[in-house]
């Protein structure tokens, strides 16, 4: 399929799990109605996003509600379901930030544990340590997909290009980033970063996060967005719960690698990491 439609679920996360669950459904529906044959949710969008309450919403695969709930959609809406992220626990007892992205039969195709970390400690600004509860992850991941290969990676694993490019070099013609800036970083780097990245490798880039809750002790900076490898942003929103939709066309990607070819002209002999 060389065009296609890509949605977005802003949706606000609350304490309550079943009602963060409830709303993800709706809103995949949502994206769904209005034609995605993609679509996105937030990274922690089962669970407010802090490192204390990450033990108690961790989700073991293939039992816990919320995953059931990506599985379902993904089959019911015949559509590929990248889920965000929430706290998963597997069976030793780690932790992990991960994202589990369903195809349209909703069988689960990948599964994405957060490999950077987010610790740190910005002063007058965010303080956040993810590694006093979560584990990191150790792989890159790539999914075979009928719209073709999709990159996944979470929210401070965007700071690092070395992993997008990878991504890219190995057939990526997407790259996804469920995320969670807040109110220090995400005017400053996110759209920043997220154009960077389609720009740096000639595709698409979706930014999902969730939306601004002032009653939550982590306040999201939200700002959704979808880039095109020519780095024009093609939707982008506010800091409210919606959905947000937009069109991905390979031949745009195909046009633009072809007239500035410059994943053709590297040189990695000159500056191998």
């Amino acid at each position: 399929m060389l065009a296609f439609s890509v949605g977005i679920c802003q949706l606000g996360v609350v304490a309550d799990k079943q009602g963060n669950i409830c709303k993800a459904r709706s809103m995949i529906a949502e994206a769904a109605d209005r034609g995605s044959h993609l679509v996105v949710l937030p990274e922690m969008f089962n669970c407010p996003y802090q490192s204390e309450l990450f033990s108690q919403y961790a989700e073991i695969y293939p039992e816990g509600p919320t995953i059931a709930m990506l599985a379902e959609c993904a089959e019911k809406h015949k559509i590929i379901l990248v889920g965000g992220s929430i706290p998963e626990r597997d069976e030793v007892g780690n932790i992990y930030n991960t994202c589990f992205i369903f195809n349209e039969q909703g069988s689960l195709i990948g599964r994405h544990r957060k490999v950077h970390l987010f610790d740190v400690d910005i002063k007058g600004g965010t303080v956040f340590q993810e590694s006093k509860t979560l584990v990191a992850g150790s792989s890159m991941t790539l999914v075979d997909t009928s719209l073709g290969k999709i990159g996944v990676a979470i929210c401070y694993d965007v700071r690092f290009p070395e992993l997008a490019r990878s991504m890219v070099l190995q057939g990526a013609k997407i790259l996804v980033y469920p995320g969670a800036f807040g109110p220090v970083t995400g005017p400053a780097h996110w759209e920043l970063l997220m154009r960077a990245r389609a720009v740096d490798n000639q595709v698409y880039v979706i930014g999902a996060a969730p939306a601004l809750n002032a009653a939550t002790e982590y306040k999201s900076y939200g700002h959704s967005i979808i880039v095109d490898p020519w780095a024009r942003v093609l939707a982008l929103t506010n800091e409210a719960e919606t959905v947000i939709t937009s069109k991905i066309d390979f031949r745009t990607l195909n046009r633009v690698r072809e007239e500035l070819p410059l994943l053709r002209h590297r040189k990695p002999e000159v500056y191998r990491i």
